[in-house]
Parts: structure tokens; C-alpha cells; sequence
């Protein structure tokens, strides 16, 4: 079988930059760079494990810049192959030059994420390890980069195995009943069976469940501000996010599409959307804005339904609140400067059990208690980053779900003498989808589709 390939790459985004890193991976990377590196003073050879200064040079022997190059052993590297770093200048010129003469000397281009493909092929990361890579490099708060910590270090990965473990050991059990049926042999009652399997099922719907509890952190909460026209959406959005995103004029209706913009409210990445206000519809514009704002409002994880506080509200307000619930919307009483107690009218929404936050977008009076109350609904008892929670990702919740499926089927055929070995299928299919989860079985397809999304350099 023949060696792999030394790969080659930019493992730090392109643009201009104090430092830039390319990485080598391979068999041939020590070779490499020993052709090209000139060593400073007091250079004693190439030890791992560190820094040592000097300068790279092209394939014509000229200088190209001054560097600092780490060495690292296989197998006690990233990829468990020899792995070579070099630090140099980040700007683009130079990171190019230097890139050209490594593939010169024998390297060839890394295809996107094959260090860490490399990494989980070399078994020195599991496959929702080398996921949670993935979800590091993307997470969009601290929170979210704390899930995929735990990940990385392994805790979804040794509960996924001790599961399986599980499985593997009530697998045994049955295999004595089918291999010695002449001895009438039942080496664990049916009930026993169920009730173990049963407590597998709880412990894989509690997986489960933890991906919809974190979905927020990784994903960003949708947030979608409803209501009349003229009722202030663009303006509350513009305080909320501190800019000028949207445009404001007296003119009713200056929204007829949504805007979305990302906002962090103290760890919870949003993705904060502005309607166009509802009223009857002008022209096709108009008709098609509406729509869409209808469709944001029904898929929110929480609507806020801005409100004019100087005005008693309209049948379109309160539609908005029965079409979605009071468990998702918040109502924001903007231009609350507007008036001078707190209107009689509010009790509409309290009749209907909505939480009702007195605001001004204009003066941003009301914004810290709106911004709290928004990340408190959204969340409610959700915590995130704690070292117990190991929520999976969409294509792990998948295979959980498919071994949870497997397992109820097992759970109800049990109480019903279905013979042994059958029920052992049933095993075997869920310890298939736990393998799935951490790679230990997996297909070429689902490799490509993880590592696909991988930039190239990591």
C-alpha cells in the first residue's frame, strides 16, 4: 500500500494580516521543509515541538520571508503524520509564494478539511469529534464555541460508546438463547430485556432532546418583529442592533420586505428579522411582503409584536397574537414617550396572558428590559456549555433518532415472544446507527458531506 500524499495549505484566512500559517501533512514534510528553510543562529537541527527562526526560500534559491517553523512528530501531531507549520508574514503575496514552492518540492493541495479527515482516518479523533471541529471554527457566540468543546473532548463520544457497550452486552445475552435452543436456555428474562433497553431509550431521547435545547446557540434564535404599519418595527430594529439598518419615514409601509440582521444579546446569537407592517395589501409587492412576514412570524422562536402604545390596538395586532400564542410572542409598547400613563388598553393583552414591555425606540427607553426578556423567553431553563451537556448535531440527532425507533419496535416486541434472534436484529440495527454517530461505520458519501464543509487548511 502506498504512503499518502504530503498536503499543503493555508490554514489562516486569506487577507492582509500580522501572521499567516501554512501547514504540511505528510510523509514527505520534514524533507520539505529542511530543502527550503535557512536556519538563523544557534540552530541545532530540527527538534520537535518547537519555534525555530530562520528564513524560507523559493525554488531559486532566493529569499522569499523570515519565518518561524514548528516541527511535529507523527503520530504526536494533529493528523498523527509528520506535520510541519510555518509561520510567516499573513499577507497574500507572500503566503502564495510560499505555498507555490512547497507544491514545487513535492506537496500537493489539501482538499478542503483534510487534516482533521486525515486526523479521524488516523483514529486520533472520532467522528463527532472531528464535527465538533466544524462547529468550533463556525460557533457565532462563547456559548456555542463551549458546546463544541465538549464535543471535542470527547463526551458525546464515551456516551455514544458506553450505549452502545449496552447494547452490545443484552446482544450477548440473546446470542446464548438462539445459539443453544435445545437447551430451552434464557439467559435474560423477556422483562429484564425491556426494562434494560427501555432505560437505553431514555438515555438516547435525552440526547435528543439536547439538540433542541442548544439548537439557539449554534443556530441563532429567530426573532421577528410584527405588527401594524407604522407601529415602529424598523425603528425598534434600529435600536436593537445600535445602527441605522432599516429606513424610517413618517410614510406608513416603508418596510414591504423583511430585513434580517444578526444580533448577540449576551451569548445568544439572533438573527433579528423586520416585517413589513400588516394592512390590506396595495399591489403584488405588497401582497408577496405580507406572506413572508406571515411565514417568519409562524416559524419564529419568538415573535415580538410591536405595538403603539398612543393607540388602542387594531383586530390586526390581536390576530397576530392568536394566530401564534402567548407562549412566543412578547409585546413591545413602542413610543411610550407618546403617553403619559400606562394605557387601559394593555389589558387586552393581559387578558390574552401576553407579556407586555412599555418601550421607546425613539429615546431607547425599555430596551434593556426588552433585550432580557427576549433572551429569557427564548431560553427559559436552557443552559449551555456545561461539560454534562453533549448535545448532537442534526446528523447525530438523526441516527439517534432511527436507534431510538429500533429500539421502541424491540421494547413492544418483547412483551409479544417474537423468537430471540429477531429481536437481536433489532440490537444490531441501533448499535449500527450508534456507529454511524462516532464513525466507527460510516460511508465514503457521508465523509465527503462532513469534510465538504470544511474550509481548506484545517
Amino acid at each position: 500500500m502506498s504512503s499518502p500524499a504530503t498536503i499543503a495549505a493555508i490554514a489562516t484566512p486569506m487577507g492582509q494580516a500580522g501572521v499567516g500559517i501554512i501547514r504540511l501533512s505528510g510523509p514527505a514534510s520534514l524533507e520539505i521543509a529542511e530543502k527550503l528553510f535557512v536556519p538563523g543562529p544557534r540552530f541545532k537541527g530540527f527538534r520537535s515541538y518547537r519555534l525555530h527562526y530562520g528564513w524560507i526560500r523559493n525554488r531559486q534559491g532566493q529569499v522569499i520571508d523570515e519565518i518561524l517553523l514548528a516541527y511535529m512528530p507523527a503520530p504526536f501531531s494533529y493528523t498523527r503524520e509528520e506535520v510541519v507549520e510555518i509561520n510567516c508574514h499573513g499577507g497574500p503575496a507572500v503566503l502564495e509564494a510560499v505555498l507555490e514552492t512547497l507544491f514545487h518540492q513535492g506537496a500537493e493541495p489539501a482538499a478542503p478539511g483534510e487534516f482533521t479527515r486525515r486526523a479521524f482516518l488516523n483514529d486520533r479523533l472520532d467522528l463527532t469529534q472531528a464535527e465538533a471541529v466544524l462547529e468550533m471554527i463556525n460557533a457565532p457566540t462563547q456559548a456555542a464555541a463551549l458546546l463544541a468543546r465538549d464535543k471535542l473532548q470527547g463526551h458525546l463520544k464515551n456516551k455514544v460508546q458506553d450505549l452502545r457497550q449496552s447494547l452490545e452486552d443484552l446482544k450477548k445475552d440473546l446470542c446464548l438463547a438462539v445459539d443453544f435452543p435445545e437447551e430451552d436456555l434464557e439467559c435474560l428474562p423477556r422483562e429484564a430485556l425491556a426494562e434494560k433497553v427501555q432505560a437505553c431509550v431514555r438515555e438516547i431521547k435525552a440526547l435528543i432532546e439536547s439538540f433542541e435545547q442548544n439548537r439557539v446557540f449554534r443556530e441563532g434564535a429567530l426573532v421577528v418583529l410584527a405588527g401594524r404599519v407604522n407601529a415602529g418595527k424598523s425603528s425598534l430594529m434600529n435600536a436593537l442592533l445600535g445602527r441605522e439598518r432599516a429606513i424610517v419615514t413618517p410614510v406608513p409601509g416603508t418596510t414591504r420586505d423583511y430585513l434580517e440582521e444578526a444580533i448577540n444579546l449576551r451569548g445568544l446569537p439572533v438573527r433579528l428579522v423586520d416585517t413589513a407592517g400588516r394592512r390590506p395589501a396595495l399591489d403584488q409587492i405588497e401582497i408577496i411582503g405580507l406572506e413572508t412576514g406571515r411565514r417568519l412570524v409562524g416559524s419564529a422562536d419568538l415573535c415580538v409584536l410591536v405595538v403603539d402604545s398612543s393607540q388602542a390596538p387594531a383586530a390586526e395586532d390581536l390576530d397576530i397574537l392568536d394566530e401564534v400564542g402567548p407562549d412566543r410572542v412578547l409585546v413591545a409598547a413602542n413610543k411610550r414617550d407618546l403617553v403619559e400613563n400606562t394605557p387601559a388598553w394593555l389589558e387586552k393583552f393581559a387578558s390574552r396572558k401576553a407579556e407586555v414591555i412599555p418601550v421607546s425606540a425613539i429615546y431607547g427607553s425599555g430596551l434593556e428590559e426588552l433585550t432580557s426578556r427576549i433572551r429569557s423567553r427564548i431560553l427559559g431553563s436552557r443552559t449551555a456549555g456545561s461539560p454534562s451537556t453533549m448535545a448532537p448535531n442534526l446528523r447525530q440527532k438523526a441516527a439517534l433518532e432511527k436507534a431510538l425507533q429500533e429500539l421502541g419496535h424491540l421494547v413492544r416486541e418483547a412483551g409479544e415472544d417474537v423468537p430471540f434472534d429477531l429481536l437481536g436484529v433489532r440490537l444490531d440495527f441501533a448499535c449500527a446507527q450508534l456507529d454511524e454517530i462516532t464513525g466507527r461505520i460510516v460511508s465514503e458519501d457521508i465523509l465527503n458531506s462532513i469534510f465538504d464543509r470544511f474550509c481548506i487548511g484545517k
